[in-house]
């Protein structure tokens, strides 16, 4: 027999992404909308832990559609990748009469999940809210979009200047273990160069793209933080001491993690919450409510780690091409 759901709780966890917000709001009102009481906990799994849950309203959902990172805020509890600070967390669930959870935010976020699943039968569907676009199971994540094009309009006004002076200029963008954000915005920026951590980048081919476009011509590399060639100010160091070469450096960090999200992260936050309220009352758990081709599909957690998704290869060829 299907279990009643009366209660939900909804967190965000992990890194901050924008459209968490609008995320909260669509949980929210479909909560209302289907007859559940929605509990936010405020804090991610710490809060979970300390208790920190409180019943929302339509109220506290107003006019934070537009507003960056996340009002429900949010942690890394080192205290929950503990077998005792899960259990912690599962009593508070118990003790509040919560008979399932929302949990949005990266593979961190879903390893948790998973775990409390496995240990205490708590029925919880994971929402993917990153910027790196790196969670299997979903063509785009929760920030993804606005983390692109915040970056891409930084870049823009960078060229400007690398061409102005003829220099050579290094960004690197978010994403230690995927290559997503710097590919797309180094495409969509015209960079003469892009380097991700799934592909071998090699210093030498930096130097002979420098040479043939000439001295003095403005170039553009796009480098991931978790590429080999060690970020943006290593590879300049590289640059310099190798070929004498001065390349200016920007990092532009957590910039892209702020901000109001995008119409298309806006849209993507509100279907996946109304789905993943719907996936709780349907019975599924232990799932990643992802989409697909603009269907809603339903991922193990384990599967959304344990299987890579990867940039796809016409994407390295439209770079080489291109740049």
């Amino acid at each position: 027999m299907k279990k009643v759901i009366k209660r939900i709780a909804l967190l965000t966890s992990g890194g901050d992404a924008p459209g968490m917000n609008a995320h909260i709001r669509a949980v929210v009102r479909t909560c209302i909308a289907r007859g559940v009481q929605c509990y936010g906990v405020m804090g991610g799994y710490q809060g979970m832990i300390e208790g920190k849950l409180f019943e929302m309203d339509r109220r506290k959902t107003i006019n934070i559609i537009a507003q960056g990172g996340t009002i429900l805020k949010t942690s890394r509890s080192e205290e929950f990748m503990t077998v005792e600070g899960r259990a912690k967390a599962a009593m508070v669930l118990k003790e509040f009469e919560i008979d399932g959870v929302i949990a949005c935010g990266g593979d961190g976020t879903f390893h948790g999940a998973h775990q409390l699943h496995v240990e205490h039968g708590t029925q919880i569907v994971g929402t993917p809210g990153t910027i790196d676009n790196d969670l299997f199971g979903t063509y785009y994540t929760i920030g993804y979009d606005t983390a692109l094009n915040t970056a891409a309009e930084a870049i823009d006004r960078i060229r400007d200047t690398a061409d102005s002076h003829g220099r050579v200029f290094i960004v690197e963008v978010m994403g230690r273990h995927a290559g997503h954000i710097a590919m797309e915005v180094g495409i969509s920026c015209g960079a003469e160069y892009i380097s991700v951590p799934e592909a071998v980048s090699d210093i030498d081919i930096i130097n002979d793209k420098i040479i043939s476009l000439g001295r003095n011509t403005r170039v553009i590399i796009i480098i991931g933080e978790g590429g080999e060639l060690g970020g943006a100010p290593e590879l300049a160091k590289r640059l310099n001491e190798a070929f004498g070469i001065d390349a200016k450096f920007t990092v532009l960090g957590h910039i892209q993690r702020g901000g109001s999200p995008s119409v298309k992260d806006r849209v993507l936050a509100s279907h996946l919450g109304v789905a993943a309220v719907d996936a709780i009352i349907a019975g599924k758990t232990d799932v990643m409510v992802g989409r697909v081709y603009h269907e809603i599909n339903y991922t193990p957690l384990v599967a959304t780690w344990s299987n890579k998704k990867a940039i796809q290869d016409f994407m390295f060829e439209v770079s080489d091409i291109l740049a």
